[in-house]
């Protein structure tokens, strides 16, 4: 093997020493076993004894060097691929997600990630050394015994159709299977998300029959995918059995010696359990597949934000912008604009509240002016620069944006709010903690700042976990906030603390609160009402 040679294809070489060890260990047991029973003088049995034995050492050996460069491929892999995807995903970054959220997106393209570079590990490696493996011991059988061999070779062609075969029917079985999962989970979020609206109308009953349809296709899906596991498990075994009488037969015709009788009846037997990881194989493809398939959908769209020019912000470090939309509208995909015409000036260090109904536009707004989506029309500007012509990175810098519903990654404290800005120091963090009104609850953590969060963590409320994105926003020093309903799922008393907090911290920085609520708002400089059809955005506080 030469440093050329693509790592995972040497783990695979690698596998098929470790198979073909092992079936070379069941083979020479056999023989050794039927020698032994005629009790010969000891001697005549030391090469078999020793390549027992031999083999019996390689097969781990081997196995676990095979583990150890495949894995440390997949995983090189894994973090690279992972790297480029991250990089794909900004631009797209919210325009180009749905419905769903970042968090779920992102989460969700870690999976379909693993499931495309474990294929490396879960197919390549296993594939590779079955086959490689099983046409060796062929290639030797027929040495031994032509007829036996081909018998072999006659097992191992037919295992390779059969995986074929298997592994189409896999991809037909698992997209069925997805989209039943997915039908069951739409359903589920859509009655419980309307659950009193459900029983105001009467509709319960529905909504249940609803659910009871979409399980009992999941159901018929998970299961005609089992049946069509178990047919190609059930199918390699009958090809096993088969090969093995039929080796059992040529031997009896051929009149060898007992010891090589034995060595050609359980080679159709090895060969088989070899063969055997062939079923799980072509299931791991499957799924590798459709997660490319998913991937290449959601990576492969239009970025949201097209026009970029290259100069640079003429807003000095730590200054705030002036922010001017002349007649802008926007939409996230179609035809129909979702915002607009709008006329709006926001002066550098102003806090304003933006409200309307739903379907206005409000987070169109916040989009467009976070870069996150190109106007469709009109003119906005950053300090009399049309923000077209300016650096997309630089621009994009000013802003922090604070949605309704901040993650929490399952890590500490400490690092939940350093990813807003790297390197910054625990005072920097619990000045930070303090504005956003946590100052008491992280002196009641025992831990402080290395308090594990999120999952297998401490758990956070509503009103913790909008503080916490708070928190990062000013944290990262940028001179814009940019706030998607951050208070839309708290009590009003919580909700009135928190937007006041947020006002108090964050004086000298321009501030935009879109809100579908009217209370919490005092304090807010103007309260823009995107309710009309054409708006100046004159609607005083």
């Amino acid at each position: 093997m030469t440093r050329s040679t693509p790592p995972i294809l040497r783990a695979g070489l690698i596998g098929a020493a470790a198979t073909a060890s092992g079936i070379a260990l069941t083979a020479t047991s056999g023989w050794l076993i039927v020698s032994a029973s005629a009790r010969p003088v000891i001697l005549t049995l030391l090469t078999a004894i020793v390549a027992v034995r031999a083999f019996g050492i390689a097969r781990p050996a081997f196995r676990y060097l095979e583990r150890l460069r495949s894995h440390d491929a997949a995983l090189g892999d894994l973090a690279e691929r992972r790297t480029r995807t991250y990089r794909r995903l900004v631009p797209l970054t919210p325009a180009r997600l749905g419905r769903r959220g970042r968090s779920e997106v992102l989460t969700g393209a870690v999976r379909d990630l693993d499931d495309e570079v474990d294929a490396q590990v879960r197919v390549t490696v296993p594939v590779l050394s079955a086959l490689l493996a099983a046409s060796v011991a062929a290639a030797l059988t027929v040495l031994v015994l032509p007829d036996a061999g081909a018998v072999v070779a006659t097992q191992v062609g037919l295992a390779g159709l059969l995986a074929g075969g298997l592994w189409r029917a896999e991809r037909s079985t698992y997209a069925v299977s997805l989209r039943a999962r997915a039908e069951v989970a739409r359903v589920s979020a859509l009655v419980s998300g309307n659950a009193l609206e459900l029983q105001a109308v009467g509709g319960t009953e529905q909504a249940s029959r609803w659910l009871a349809a979409a399980h009992e296709d999941l159901v018929r899906a998970t299961t005609r995918q089992g049946r069509v596991r178990s047919v190609g498990v059930g199918s390699l075994l009958l090809l096993t059995a088969g090969a093995t009488v039929a080796s059992a037969v040529l031997a009896a015709r051929a009149d060898l010696a007992g010891p090589v009788a034995a060595l050609l009846v359980l080679t159709p037997l090895a060969v088989g359990d070899a063969l055997a990881v062939l079923p799980d194989a072509m299931s791991a493809r499957a799924r590798s597949l459709a997660a490319a398939e998913r991937l290449q959908a959601l990576l492969e769209q239009e970025p949201a934000v097209r026009d970029s020019g290259d100069w640079p912000v003429p807003t000095a470090d730590g200054a705030v912008p002036g922010l001017r939309l002349r007649r802008v509208t926007a939409a996230w995909a179609g035809d129909r604009a979702q915002l607009g015409p709008l006329d709006l000036d926001l002066e550098p260090g102003e806090h304003v509240a933006v409200v309307g109904p739903n379907g206005s536009g409000k987070s169109t707004l916040l989009a467009v002016l976070a870069r996150a989506l190109d106007p469709r029309s009109g003119r906005y500007e950053l300090d009399g620069d049309d923000v077209r012509g300016l650096d997309l990175e630089q621009t994009r810098a000013l802003f922090a944006v604070v949605d309704d519903t901040p993650h929490v990654f399952a890590s500490s404290l400490r690092e939940n709010l350093r990813l807003a800005r790297p390197g910054c120091g625990d005072d920097e963090i619990g000045v930070a903690l303090l504005d956003a009104g946590l100052g008491h609850w992280l002196a009641g953590l025992p831990e402080g700042l290395d308090t594990v969060l999120g999952a297998g963590g401490r758990g956070v409320s509503g009103g913790e976990r909008a503080r916490l994105g708070i928190a990062r926003a000013l944290l990262s020093g940028r001179p814009v906030l940019l706030l998607d309903e951050p208070v839309a799922h708290l009590d009003h008393p919580t909700a009135e603390a928190v937007v006041s907090d947020l006002l108090d911290a964050s004086r000298g920085r321009t501030v935009v609160m879109v809100s579908h609520r009217l209370d919490s708002l005092e304090g807010f400089d103007r309260v823009v009402d995107l309710g009309g059809t054409t708006h100046r955005a004159e609607v005083g506080s």
